[in-house]
Order: C-alpha cells, then sequence, then structure tokens
C-alpha cells in the first residue's frame, strides 16, 4: 500500500487557487460610514445652532410668562426744527407713502438719532409721520409740514421684552429673519441626525424607543386633552 506521500498529487492540490478576499460593501450598505456622516453632521449642526438655541430656549419661557414679568416702559420726547432750506423738500411726495427725501432724512438722523432712511411715510396735507418700530420697544417721528416743526418719540421696554421680540422676529429686518430661518434649518439637521445615531445605537439600549415615545406622547396628549 502507497503511504499518503507516495500518493500524486492532483493539479488542484500542488497548486491551490489563492483565498479570495471579502468583497467590502458598497459605501451606502457600510454602517461604519453612516455613523461616521451622522456624528459629523450632528455636531456640526449643534455647533451652528448652539447660542441659537440657548437664546430661543430662553426667551421662549420669558414669552410663557410674559404677562407675569413686570416692564416698565421708558419714553423720550425728541423734539428738532427742520431748517428752512429743507422745508420746500416737503412740497410734494411721489406718493402717499413716499420715503422722507434723503437730505431731510438725514437731518433727523443727525439731530434725533433715528434713520427714517428708506421707511415708508405716511403724508397728510399737514405732517409726515414715519412710524419706527424695533425690538424692544417703538419710535415715530412727526413732521410739520409748514412749519418744519420736528416731534419724535422713543419707548422702551427693557430687555427682556428685546429678546422677546427677536424670538419672534418682531420688527428686526431681514438679516435676523435670514439667521431665524438658517437657524431653525441647522436645528432640523441636528434632531434628524440626533435621531439616527438613537437608532443605530438603540439595541444595548431598550430604553431608548420608549423615551422617543415619551417624548412624542406627551405634547400630543396636552395638545389634544388641554389646549383650546
Amino acid at each position: 500500500m502507497n503511504s499518503p506521500a507516495d500518493i500524486p498529487l492532483t493539479a488542484a492540490q500542488a497548486h491551490p487557487a489563492p483565498k479570495r478576499r471579502p468583497v467590502p460593501k458598497p459605501w451606502y450598505r457600510s454602517r461604519g460610514w453612516w455613523l461616521k456622516q451622522f456624528h459629523s453632521w450632528h455636531w456640526m449642526s449643534a455647533a451652528v445652532s448652539l447660542m441659537g438655541m440657548l437664546l430661543f430656549a430662553a426667551t421662549g419661557i420669558t414669552l410663557n410668562h410674559a404677562a407675569t414679568i413686570g416692564a416698565t416702559p421708558v419714553t423720550t420726547a425728541l423734539a428738532a426744527q427742520l431748517p428752512a432750506p429743507l422745508l420746500p423738500r416737503l412740497a410734494q411726495p411721489a406718493s402717499a407713502d413716499a420715503a422722507l427725501p434723503p437730505p431731510v432724512a438725514a437731518f433727523v438722523d443727525a439731530r434725533l438719532g433715528l434713520d427714517p432712511r428708506g421707511k415708508p411715510a405716511e403724508w397728510s396735507d399737514d405732517e409726515v409721520y414715519i412710524a419706527l418700530p424695533r425690538p424692544g420697544g417703538d419710535a415715530w417721528i412727526s413732521i410739520d409740514r409748514q412749519s418744519g416743526a420736528v416731534t419724535g418719540e422713543i419707548t422702551d421696554r427693557g430687555w427682556i421684552s428685546w429678546a422677546n421680540d427677536l424670538h419672534k422676529g418682531r420688527n428686526a429686518g431681514s438679516a435676523w429673519g435670514w439667521f431665524i430661518d438658517i437657524f431653525a434649518g441647522a436645528c432640523v439637521l441636528f434632531t434628524l441626525t440626533g435621531l439616527m445615531l438613537l437608532y443605530m445605537h438603540a439595541k444595548p439600549r431598550p430604553s431608548t424607543w420608549p423615551l422617543v415615545g415619551l417624548g412624542l406622547l406627551a405634547p400630543l396628549l396636552l395638545i389634544l386633552f388641554f389646549v383650546h
């Protein structure tokens, strides 16, 4: 009997096929790739929205208790006299809501510290009135078209009212409106990536989805049974 060493090897045995390397998963099927992406977008959106979220959370509390937070408005009266060479500029407005002529607006800004440039005005036979609302207060200017007497008023309702108006975007200008939109988008991204991270880490944490469900159910029940 031939020993195993004497048995001739077949071609397959003499030259075994090389081991096949495992084919890597495509990026869209790789858990590690998605986890890295969600972590990256989550912390970046958190960094962008951090201070805004703090401001809007704090002013959410102050708005909710606005009736109980006392504020004493401070009103400042203003007065000036339009120079005679500028009076003819008030003769005939281009339209019923035309802005003040630039030289008149520049004078008002320099003397009263209120800038009416480009703001729509209300023209009547006797006066020009410009409303200048602002976060945390109001202001207005009135100019007598015959005598050139300029009167105005600034009302300041305090820093809490100012912060509340920023929360609502009230009279804060287009730049602040853009900030609110961008900030809201960052918060949506922060929330969605946080939800995906919860999903990817939920298996060893059995309390994850009950807590998420509680966060959804609590406001829903309040709306259904207590909000009228």
